[in-house]
């Protein structure tokens, strides 16, 4: 028997899942609803009569494509019938740009209602299958007809340029210094970032910098360093600029002009195929200021804490050669330079990269000073292993530079690239030139079965009459300019030992000089290792060493100055570590306890450090330093101070942020480098919402702007939830994805209501309770609930004293007065009239 009622049970169950599978036309009993005075008629239940029948109508649904969401929010799709009962989706314009076809695939898309909807049937192979239950549209498309795409990139056809609007972002740093033996405090202000304004796509921005106080900064003064205007070209890949600009070439030195330029963008390429930017390290004996000039322009100013810091987030543009300066708490200034590089310049079969330019150079003064000039330099990938580039300058008569070169890739030895460059020019008569050549060899390699890579590798040699355009412009007012460059030789070296959970770095910079027998080299030497201790887990010990040698101009004569840095970090618990810690600088030796901790997401970072600082003959100093950066909605904090018994007491503050305005409002933010791209969030007047883990909150005009963008590339935002208020819902999606072009200012709105939460019984002015499945909405439109049984509504985002709306699908049926007084925890009981 046992068996036999298991064999029932499993028959019963069989048949139930047969069936179901099977489309009948179904009837409802409309008797289990408690309609009280309601009539069974007044529910409209015909959509579930016939399975896979969809009612025409407007539906809120998301679009995939190949099971890949195309857009963050929900599009509002039109269904039509057009005959025998058939259904079809309105696919408008916008959701056609947002899928990504290619251009074959468009071509036999065709119009239908009016040249409102796209009719893809003519495309083989699509399949469009929309699930109403699910709110989705799922389409099934051929690869062969979609543009590339992947995981954190979309097509030129789903970039979005934005909305017109101004932007300021500043970099404020302040010091204030005490030193022994004095009876006064030393002040210093120094300041940087960009001002901009967006017009459609065009950007145009101005950078500025300047400084004041009373310190060896000097006298105050304020430059704006670059003006320019730019604009993306998704159909080339390139971006044009027009106004002050740097000719930052693969091939040729870089030079400052004042002209127009255009230039392919890796930015635009999937990431796979994008080049590399420079990285720039050192190591701070204490809490310093870093600043990183190119041209005389500042491109990177910040405070860091003590020991080795790595400058990663460097604009990859940048080009030529990098002025360092790293000034200490104490006063002290290390300095050196280092020569960026591209890897070698090799690119794809049948892809073209290229950079072009007209004007005239431009000295630090905005003033040109030269002949007017034509450059440009293109990489041309021939097959699957080589590629050919090449380049020339031609400035009317006085100066003509040419270059050309191979790049060959050699399979499991790596890739290597050479080319030669010839220079012409005349300086001061006609019939006096200077003829001279360069050699350049290039080579990257990853040892994968070392587990190392050698990032970049690269050897330079210059002929003495060799002149790259700013050494030309240099030799036109001084024929007897110095530093003639003649050998450069620079190496990355990464290597990882996995087994023993530690890596090594190396970094190497050498230059000589025909016109002196000193070299500026750079040298820098890291190791970090993590290890178990007891009962201690993942200690971390880190070590690097730097060299700088730097040659006197005077003297000719060569002088350096070594440093170390060691710390072993313990931790104490989730981003809390205690640091020992021991480093020479200057002939001086420092030894360090400390605690360092994050909070808040890591938008919170603060240390505390107490030691002794003795050596170079100046006895023993006992010292004491702090330093807390934090990250708020509306800027970026950094404060440090720092104690020397026997030397100096310094106070610093860094306050970095901006302010963006557009027709929609404007807000203060933190972030923004450079007028850079940034999304403005808009909850219609609603403040305290906090988006992408609270790196932003909209202000009182319900505005907030997150500049923790990505140019061209998938941009996710979302609510912070674990931080929205409790009175503050949001009624559709919380999560935005854009994909926005280089200096965009993005726009996206959020639905959200703010108010109580609270069950309501609603009753019509006869008696009868509202309807089954009737909205209720504000005076904005938003939906703050649907009546279930009964007229009985949850309702989120209700105000004392507002009015709601009851409505059957888009027709009002009448409206609510909510009380003054409202307690949230007893239904509340309303009248519709």
């Amino acid at each position: 028997m046992p068996f036999k009622s298991l064999y029932s049970v499993f028959l019963f169950i069989y048949y139930i899942i047969i069936y179901n599978n099977i489309a009948y036309a179904v009837e409802f009993n409309t008797d289990i609803f408690d309609l009280g005075e309601s009539s069974k008629d007044d529910i409209d239940i015909s959509r579930f009569s016939q399975k896979g029948y969809i009612l025409p109508g407007n539906y809120s649904l998301k679009v995939l494509v190949n099971g890949e969401v195309i857009s963050a929010n929900a599009d509002d799709i039109d269904f039509i019938e057009i005959n025998n009962r058939k259904v079809k989706a309105c696919l408008t314009d916008n959701i056609i740009k947002r899928i990504g076809f290619t251009t074959k695939a468009l071509n036999k898309v065709t119009k239908w209602n009016h040249n409102v909807c796209n009719d893809l049937s003519k495309i083989d192979g699509i399949e469009i299958i929309p699930d109403i239950g699910d709110a989705t549209l799922k389409l099934s498309i051929p690869q062969i007809w979609l543009e590339y795409i992947d995981s954190s990139w979309l097509p030129p056809s789903r970039w979005e340029n934005g909305i017109n609007g101004l932007m300021i972002d500043y970099n404020i740093n302040s010091n204030l210094n005490k030193y022994s033996g004095r009876s006064s405090w030393t002040k210093s202000i120094s300041y940087n970032g960009t001002i901009g304004a967006n017009v459609s796509s065009w950007r145009l921005r101005l950078d500025y910098q300047g400084n004041a106080g009373d310190s060896d900064f000097g006298s105050t003064s304020f430059d704006i360093s670059r003006s320019y205007l730019y604009t993306s070209i998704p159909e080339l890949r390139s971006k044009l600029t027009v106004g002050e600009h740097s000719m930052s070439s693969d091939i040729f030195s870089p030079w400052q002009y004042t002209g127009i330029g255009l230039e392919s963008d890796d930015r635009m390429l999937p990431p796979k195929l994008r080049g590399y930017a420079p990285q720039v390290k050192g190591v701070a004996d204490t809490n310093a200021r870093v600043i990183i000039k190119s041209k005389n322009r500042v491109v990177y100013d910040a405070i860091v804490p003590a020991g080795p810091f790595a400058i990663k987030d460097l604009d990859s543009s940048l080009r030529g050669r990098l002025d360092v300066e790293v000034i200490e708490e104490d006063g002290r200034k290390k300095e050196f330079s280092l020569e960026t590089s591209t890897i070698p310049y090799l690119t794809r079969p049948g892809q073209i990269k290229y950079k072009m330019a007209v004007g005239r150079p431009r000295r630090d003064n905005h003033n040109v000073d030269g002949p007017l000039f034509i450059a440009g330099e293109t990489s041309v990938g021939i097959t699957n292993n080589w590629s050919l580039y090449g380049g020339a300058v031609l400035a009317k008569d006085d100066y003509s530079s040419f270059a050309i070169g191979v790049g060959r890739d050699l399979g499991v030895f790596g890739t290597l690239s050479a080319d030669i460059s010839q220079s012409i020019a005349r300086i001061d008569d006609k019939e006096s030139t200077k003829k001279g050549k360069s050699w350049r060899f290039n080579y990257s390699k990853s040892f994968d079965d070392a587990d190392a890579d050698i990032q970049f590798a690269g050897y330079k040699f210059s002929e003495e009459d060799y002149m790259t355009m700013d050494q030309f412009l240099d030799a036109r007012k001084d024929s007897e300019y110095r530093d003639k460059e003649k050998e450069l030789f620079t190496i990355s070296l990464d290597k990882n030992f996995s087994n023993i959970d530690s890596s090594i770095s190396l970094q190497l910079n050498h230059q000589t000089y025909w016109d002196k027998d000193s070299s500026d080299d750079y040298y820098t030497f890291s190791l970090y290792k993590y290890f178990d201790a007891f009962d201690l887990k993942d200690i971390s010990l880190s070590f690097s060493a730097t060299r700088s040698v730097y040659s006197d101009n005077n003297e000719y004569q060569d002088d350096y100055e070594d440093s170390y840095f060691l710390r072993v970090s313990v931790p104490l618990g989730y981003a809390n570590y205690l640091n020992l810690g021991s480093s020479m600088s200057a002939d001086r030796y420092t030894n360090t306890v400390g605690y360092s901790a994050s909070l808040n997401h890591d938008l919170d970072h603060y240390s505390i450090t107490a030691g002794v600082n003795s050596g170079d003959g100046r006895g023993t100093d006992a010292m004491a330093s702090a330093y807390y950066s934090k990250t708020t909605p509306y800027n970026d904090i950094t404060a440090n101070v720092s104690y020397n018994s026997n030397e100096y007491t310094n106070l610093g503050l860094s306050i970095a942020g901006g302010v963006t305005v557009t027709a929609y409002g404007g807000a203060f933010h933190s972030g923004g480098t450079n007028g850079d791209t940034r999304l403005m969030v808009d909850t219609d007047g609603i403040g305290d919402v906090p988006i992408a883990y609270g790196q932003a909150v909209t202000n009182d005009w319900g505005i907030g702007v997150v500049t923790s963008i990505n140019s061209y590339a998938r941009n996710t935002t979302a609510v912070d939830f674990n931080k929205l208020p409790d009175d503050i819902e949001t009624t559709d999606n919380s999560v935005i994805e854009t994909v926005l072009t280089e200096g965009a200012i993005g726009y996206k709105k959020l639905t959200v209501v703010k108010g109580l939460k609270l069950f309501a019984t609603i009753t019509r002015g006869n008696g009868q309770k509202i309807n089954f499945g009737e909205n209720v909405v504000n005076k904005k439109g938003q939906e703050l609930g649907i009546s279930s049984d009964n007229g009985l509504v949850w309702l989120t985002g209700v105000n004392s004293g507002e009015i709601l709306t009851v409505s059957k699908g888009s027709k009002a049926e009448c409206n609510i007065s909510i009380p003054d007084n409202i307690n949230e925890e007893k239904i509340l009981n309303l009248v519709c009239s």
